[in-house]
């Protein structure tokens, strides 16, 4: 006996439905980036910061259907960008660019953000290795020639970086507690400041990131004594590091990273990863990052997570033992 037709359709819309729901189910499963993503920059328009979102923004919007919107958010040493960007709705829609700033703030003043709990790590975009550098008419000679004459003649040598308190300054405090070293700390309100004080004869050594030293040391009128690097650089292969100079294990660089606001969706958080990671293997976009003086490095997720902690303490515990103050 065959069912009614009655039957027949009622069965017919119940399975549509069903089918019905359960896209929508999986639809909501899947949470969806927006369309347009705001990524906010802490710092001026045209700098290394400013230039590594918008590279970025760049490639992977003519990848894929979304827009960025770059926005400039100064002031509070990075905290007020990030502030905003912990408060921000977690729905993949905005995102912060950092750098040591973002967990240097909290361990000198109070903010309103836990750099370790307030985001979700995305990636580990570039590094820029500082460089100590001398004048080209200076005495010292060599990164061991540097601290033979800072411990014959105790807090005579000056040293200078963009600061007090940032990555330069505490990369500094590192290398004379680890050298054991008296040396003069000279903080400037930038890193050109502190790289024209060197090449003026004004203070005896300096160190600035790669990209503000290497046109200088190509032309000659700086000398360097070493690389806070890992490794050598491809550009500068005769530079020797700290590390391979009786210091194995220092390492120190200033590094540009992005996150999300704490509980984005775990897979929003995967597809930005595989935005950024795609961008950065991209020859064009790798080769204006590299004209601009930083480096593609592309650490993304658990690995970028684990960068942020260990520079958290490492930070903290300078901070502590060198008793750096906020500005």
């Amino acid at each position: 006996m065959k069912p009614s037709r009655a039957i027949q359709q009622w069965f017919g819309c119940a399975a549509a439905a069903f089918i019905a729901v359960t896209a929508m189910v999986a639809h909501g499963a899947q949470a969806q980036v927006p369309k347009t993503i705001h990524i906010l920059v802490p710092f001026p328009a045209g700098g290394p910061t400013d230039i590594t979102a918008r590279v970025l923004a760049e490639q992977i919007g003519k990848q894929h259907d979304v827009s960025f919107v770059i926005e400039n958010r100064l002031g509070g040493g990075g905290s007020i960008a990030s502030e905003a960007a912990a408060r921000a709705a977690p729905d993949g829609g905005t995102l912060l660019i950092v750098a040591a700033g973002v967990l240097i703030n909290p361990l000198l003043k109070k903010t309103n953000y836990d750099p370790l709990t307030s985001f979700t790590p995305l990636c580990l975009l570039v590094r820029s290795p500082h460089v100590i550098v001398v004048n080209k008419d200076s005495p010292i000679q060599s990164f061991a020639g540097f601290l033979a004459q800072a411990r014959a003649k105790p807090g005579e040598l000056t040293f200078a970086t963009v600061g007090p308190a940032t990555g330069p300054h505490i990369a500094f405090e590192m290398l004379k507690r680890r050298a054991n070293v008296d040396i003069t700390f000279v903080p400037f309100n930038g890193t050109t400041p502190a790289i024209n004080a060197v090449m003026g004869g004004h203070v005896s050594v300096a160190m600035g990131d790669f990209r503000d030293v290497y046109g200088a040391l190509q032309s000659g009128t700086l000398r360097g004594l070493a690389t806070t690097a890992a490794q050598r650089l491809e550009q500068l292969p005769d530079l020797p590091t700290v590390a391979e100079q009786g210091f194995p294990g220092y390492e120190a660089e200033s590094w540009f990273g992005i996150v999300a606001p704490a509980a984005t969706p775990k897979d929003a958080v995967s597809q930005l990863d595989a935005w950024f990671q795609e961008a950065l293997r991209d020859p064009e976009a790798r080769s204006k990052l590299v004209r601009a003086g930083v480096f593609p490095t592309g650490v993304c997720g658990v690995d970028f997570a684990a960068h942020l902690r260990h520079q958290n303490e490492e930070f903290a515990k300078t901070i502590r033992d060198a008793n750096i103050k906020a500005e």
